[in-house]
């Protein structure tokens, strides 16, 4: 392995979104690639064609492109010297055929001719016996129709004829079954517990469990990423390379550990309730008419996505947990990724998003943000646009926010918060509000010092806590009581502005009893 050059596959199947959990094995396995000076690689395993979707090997390929982490080779990033990097189409070159020979050549596997409805009568004998799993495997293959208990004669007559037939790799009986896992460390599994899996199709088309196995060997695949759903097909899988007499061309394999429910309980579904997608981009499902928000769509930096993926199973063995693309090539290795399951946040999620979002600049967020304000018919100009974004982003964890908590810079308030005007609105505060306006109206410069100086000025000379009229202040300016920093808001506003909504909320909130906040007629 020391002399092999570091080659990683991601291998999905064409058969629906792609799912964070498979951008995260995705992500793991360009990390190490890029660390180690490697290869990165996009393979279609589209073997079951009957649940082929629409448009789901496109989306792989744009997902993996807005994550940032693209192939340097394979299905949509140009062809290196193993292509195709289709299954379908490297099923036409005869290549899966050609080992799935040499294995019955060598007596570990056997050609099925069963029917469906042979099978599930097996199944139905199994279960009225009790077995508690019932499959097709080194006891009850004696029983069927395959290669094993036909005449010789009889399974040449039965391939002559063109008789539907799979290949089935044919599984020892009480035996160990070892291979070590650089997650997981030796994992030991008796034969007992391992199926006859079928290998090649009646159809010719191979199944994942023998053209995977191809694959990574004609592409020198170094190490395999995969989920730890597939630690139980792994024993097949090593008893493949073994009968093959390949293992010293087998791959490191790395089962990942699930990513759980927000509550610990359980693999995260696709149809988590969080409020927190699931999908890197929007998906329609073509089979079941749903729909899911990505992650793109709901405002996601995919920056910000990556980081969030990388800490799900793997830590750096540090405090830090902002990381860049470049950094978490550096920090990355297998050893540090968890056996067990690692739990999904949606709280942590949003924040990180937030930690990028204050990353970017003014600039970077107000390009972001027109396009919400030409939504509105806002016409602003660039500079008091990037103003709003640099003033609105330290509480924001989304740019679709900023008009949410925003929107007054645009719009003058036309309400103004009932719980702050019934508890601050008074006499002495109606005349407070009057009195700061014709200050604010003397002012020669506008600045948040000067107007801060001035408002607090007001206040000491009428003998009120400046903190008891600041923030019916803020409400009469902007409707609500909470906010960016007020005076900072103030000179953004401008004189005239300021001026103008003072006045007007003034009138709106007479009688200063009332206690509501009120609407212009």
């Amino acid at each position: 392995m020391e002399n092999r050059r570091v080659r990683l596959r991601f291998a999905p199947s064409p058969t629906g979104g792609l799912h964070m959990g498979g951008i995260r094995t995705a992500l793991f396995s360009y990390l190490f690639a890029k660390k180690h000076g490697g290869d990165f690689i996009l393979r279609i395993e589209d073997t079951d064609q009957t649940r082929y979707v629409n448009g789901a090997e496109e989306y792989i390929i744009n997902s993996l492109k807005w994550c940032g982490i693209e192939p340097n080779e394979g299905v949509g990033f140009g062809d290196g010297p193993y292509a195709p990097y289709r299954q379908s189409e490297r099923k036409e070159l005869g290549i899966y055929a050609k080992y799935a020979k040499q294995l019955i050549d060598s007596g570990h596997a056997y050609y099925a001719f069963d029917t469906s409805e042979e099978l599930d009568a097996m199944r139905k004998r199994l279960e009225a016996a009790k077995v508690a799993a019932p499959q097709y495997n080194s006891v009850s293959r004696q029983n069927m129709r395959n290669s094993l208990t036909l005449s010789e004669d009889e399974v040449k007559k039965l391939l002559a004829e063109n008789t539907p037939h799979v290949i089935r790799l044919k599984v020892p009986r009480n035996e160990e079954v070892r291979f070590h896992d650089i997650i997981r460390g030796w994992i030991v599994v008796n034969s007992t517990q391992v199926d006859d899996k079928v290998l090649l199709k009646s159809d010719g088309m191979p199944t994942y469990h023998l053209a995977h196995i191809v694959d990574d060997i004609e592409m020198e695949v170094s190490h395999a990423v995969r989920g730890e759903e597939w630690l139980p097909s792994a024993p097949s899988h090593i008893l493949i390379y073994k009968y093959l007499g390949l293992e010293e061309k087998m791959p490191l394999l790395a089962h990942l550990p699930l990513i759980l429910k927000t509550d610990g309980n359980g693999k995260l579904s696709k149809r988590d309730k969080s409020g927190i997608p699931m999908f890197p981009l929007n998906w329609h499902d073509e089979r079941t008419g749903e729909s899911y928000v990505g992650y793109r769509e709901s405002g996601f930096f995919p920056e910000a996505f990556i980081n969030m993926l990388a800490l799900l199973g793997w830590n750096p063995g540090t405090t830090q947990e902002i990381f860049s693309l470049e950094e978490l090539v550096q920090a990355f290795s297998f050893e540090r990724v968890n056996k067990s399951g690692a739990k999904f946040d949606p709280e942590k999620t949003k924040w990180f998003n937030q930690q990028y979002l204050r990353m970017k600049s003014d600039k970077e967020l107000a390009e972001l943000f027109f396009p919400i304000l030409k939504d509105k018919n806002i016409v602003a100009e660039q500079k008091f646009v990037e103003e709003v974004c640099r003033l609105v982003k330290e509480k924001a964890h989304f740019v679709s926010e900023f008009w949410v908590g925003g929107s007054y810079f645009f719009i003058a308030p036309t309400t103004f918060d009932a719980d702050v005007i019934k508890k601050r609105w008074n006499e002495q505060t109606a005349n407070f509000i009057k009195t700061v306006t014709e200050t604010f109206k003397g002012l020669n410069t506008f600045t948040a010092l000067e107007t801060e100086a001035a408002f607090k000025a007001t206040a000491e000379a009428q003998g009120i806590g400046a903190g008891q009229v600041m923030q019916l202040f803020r409400v009469c300016l902007s409707g609500v009581g909470g906010g960016p920093m007020l005076f900072e808001m103030v000179e953004l506003l401008g004189k005239d502005e300021v001026v103008k909504r003072l006045e007007t909320a003034a009138s709106y909130l007479n009688p200063f009893s009332n206690g509501e906040g009120v609407k212009p007629s």
